[in-house]
């Protein structure tokens, strides 16, 4: 009697179980589930941007510029800051947190949108105007640039934590 062949054809379907369960295809690559169950980072390429501000109308006045993404793939999260950068012709200014605020991930379900906020102090005409914002989502690849036509900044401008937007 032999025994191998059931054997054999056992160990080949656990063969096929175990490189079946750690292959890695499919999906949109727009967030995801992998195989610990962990979501992954948003990204960009999956996500409809919207822009909103509320200028500073005269040097020395504070103004925000609200940045909305709408997860357009799989869900995802937003742990952290978003990279915001000013830029000045060859110049750039990488923004830092709002004072005192902290960073909780964020889960964006398919559809859901999500904010921060740019907050500047605009500076006195004649001072280095910024050219655009560009942005990044933390744990993922790719910016976003937005056109700035907000004026100058004076000091220092922050950047916000992601909040839920809309309804």
């Amino acid at each position: 009697m032999r025994t191998t062949r059931p054997f054999g054809l056992v160990a080949c379907a656990l063969a096929a179980l175990l490189l079946t369960a750690c292959s890695d295809e499919g999906g949109d690559g727009g967030g995801g589930s992998d195989d610990r169950g962990a979501t992954a980072a948003c990204r960009l390429a999956k996500a409809d941007v919207d822009v909103a501000a509320s200028p500073a109308p005269a040097a020395g006045d504070t103004g925000t510029v609200t940045v909305t993404l709408t997860n357009r793939g799989s869900a995802c999260v937003l742990d952290g800051f978003p990279e915001v950068t000013l830029v000045t012709g060859d110049a750039t200014e990488k923004l830092g947190p709002d004072e005192g605020a902290s960073a909780e991930e964020l889960r964006l379900d398919r559809d859901t949108p999500a904010a921060f906020t740019i907050t500047y102090v605009r500076g006195a005409a004649g001072g280095p105007a910024v050219k655009e914002a560009r942005f990044a989502l933390p744990g993922a690849e790719g910016t976003h640039d937005l056109e700035w036509t907000y004026g100058t900044v004076e000091g220092k401008a922050t950047v916000s934590a992601f909040a839920p937007a809309g309804d």
